[in-house]
């Protein structure tokens, strides 16, 4: 489950209105604040050690290419839609090529047929550091074959017009792929380590983390994960700017609140309106919920993932974005109008589905039930968020009742860890036009399960994509651009080796 982000801006704009904001009060206050106090300039980061960056120097990374290609495609042939899951599968094919070069690895199923994976390459020596794990997620959503091309179909692995085609390509057998990957050219290149280095191939992701609850309950102590790196931001092309492209690490993950709102009332005939009916106390509860008008609050990841992106941009633009009470005061309101980075200030609720209808058209039943996916700010507690829909709800009742379904609070890391800086070294190398910066996600990852156990989780996919690309996860068409896999790999690889190799 990836994070998804704001449609990119229309060519030659900004947020919406234009670059500068094209409002007089930007032009009057910026002018002012920049007469005073001048503008942000790109962050400046120290190349790699000369030692470490001589390994990732020593790699083909042509043949290496050609080689994820092949990986990724026979990869997503892999029958693993879940459901109905059947994860083993994939992770016997991982451990088969992980057993060509000597890698170690054994499977743990929450039930039969369903396990997740763990490899392992141990530290040269006693360890300096908490391992470093590589977490991917086994499982894909399901697809349509009908909607595919017919030599492109969701199990093909097909590889044509300079992408790699299937069901998981993006979401998130490509980032397993370069995971695997990375650990092999490890071993290959028969790298000294300071720290074990810890691949996790999990299932159930995308349904009930059955596999990521079962490692965090039951082996956690044994994989002692220091930081942890997983699938989240995406590189996105033409995200807030023309000729920019951000790549967004999740530091920070909503929180989630899965509730069931039953509504109950008399039963009937559908031919005559009567007050009362369940259904109605239904669809008025709905609206409450819809028609609340919540506060917004801005992530310190956004604060400085704006900044980032401003000091790139530069000029009074820039400026703005770089000091956070221009942000709230110019700002908030175009994050607001936009769907996908309102989620990210606010906390949402959305029906997802409904129970209870009646045995016929014409027969209103006793209860009924809205199916509602609320998501919380890590400044919100679940529990303080289901108080405050209840209160929503108060006058109702007893016609209405709030049930949870599942409760899990909100998660971020510490941006402090040398991972960011290294991953952020190697996107931004040789391109003047990317902007890479943390961030909070509206959705949710396994990573949600591993903070609270004290892991620095961290959530990047190393490709760059466009807004149609991006549309493609879990819906039709899913692909990865060859380049992107190849070139995600390197970035992934020589950052692994900056955090995990001895100099």
């Amino acid at each position: 489950m990836v994070m998804r982000t704001p449609s990119p801006a229309p060519a030659g704009k900004g947020w919406g209105e234009g670059e500068s904001f094209s409002c007089a009060r930007v032009l009057r206050l910026g002018a002012l604040f920049l007469a005073l106090f001048g503008c942000a300039t790109p962050r400046v980061l120290a190349p790699a050690p000369a030692s470490i960056a001589a390994r990732g120097d020593a790699v083909d990374w042509k043949a290496v290419g050609a080689e994820a290609v092949d990986f990724l495609s026979r990869y997503l042939q892999v029958d693993t839609r879940n459901p109905p899951g059947n994860e083993t599968r994939g992770a016997e094919f991982l451990a088969a090529e992980f057993e060509k070069v000597g890698i170690a690895s054994e499977t743990w199923e929450f039930v039969p047929g369903r396990g997740s994976l763990v490899a392992r390459l141990k530290a040269t020596g006693a360890p300096s550091e908490k391992p470093l794990c590589l977490l991917s997620h086994l499982d894909v959503v399901t697809a349509e074959d009908d909607e595919w091309p017919p030599d492109a179909q969701p199990l093909s692995g097909a590889v044509k017009d300079g992408f790699v085609w299937g069901r998981g390509a993006l979401d998130m057998k490509g980032m397993g792929a370069i995971e695997a990957l990375t650990l092999i050219l490890l071993a290959r290149q028969h790298v000294p380590l300071k720290r074990d280095v810890i691949l996790l191939a999990v299932a159930d992701e995308e349904v009930d983390n059955a596999g990521m609850h079962l490692l965090t309950e039951k082996h956690w102590n044994e994989l002692d994960c220091g930081v942890l790196i997983n699938e989240g931001g995406i590189g996105l092309r033409g995200l807030l700017f023309e000729n920019q492209t951000v790549f967004p690490i999740t530091v920070a993950e909503k929180g989630t609140l899965w509730l069931r709102i039953v509504a109950k009332g008399a039963a009937g005939h559908g031919s005559t309106p009567t007050p009362g009916r369940a259904t109605d106390a239904l669809v008025r509860a709905v609206a409450k919920i819809r028609a609340r008008e919540p506060k917004p609050t801005i992530h310190l990841s956004l604060y400085e993932l704006l900044a980032r992106v401003g000091a790139q941009k530069g000029g009074l633009t820039g400026f703005v974005l770089s000091h956070p009470s221009l942000v709230d005061l110019l700002v908030t309101g175009k994050l607001m109008a936009n769907p996908a980075t309102r989620a990210a200030l606010t906390n949402t609720c959305q029906v997802t589905g409904w129970e209870g209808k009646g045995s016929a058209p014409n027969v209103i039943p006793s209860k009924v039930a809205a199916i509602v996916d609320c998501r919380v700010l890590p400044n919100t507690k679940p529990e303080v968020f289901l108080e405050e829909l209840r209160g929503l709800l108060r006058e109702d009742g007893d016609d209405i009742t709030l049930e949870v379904i599942s409760s899990e609070p909100a998660s971020e890391s510490a941006t402090d860890d040398p991972l960011l800086v290294a991953l952020e070294r190697n996107l931004r190398h040789g391109r003047e036009d990317i902007v890479v910066g943390p961030a909070i996600s509206p959705g949710f990852t396994d990573s949600n399960l591993a903070r609270p156990k004290g892991t620095k989780a961290y959530g990047l996919v190393p490709f760059e994509i466009d807004a149609e690309l991006l549309g493609t996860m879990h819906g039709k068409h899913e692909r990865l651009p060859i380049k992107e896999l190849t070139r995600g790999l390197e970035v992934l690889y020589r950052s692994v080796l900056e955090v995990s190799a001895q100099p």
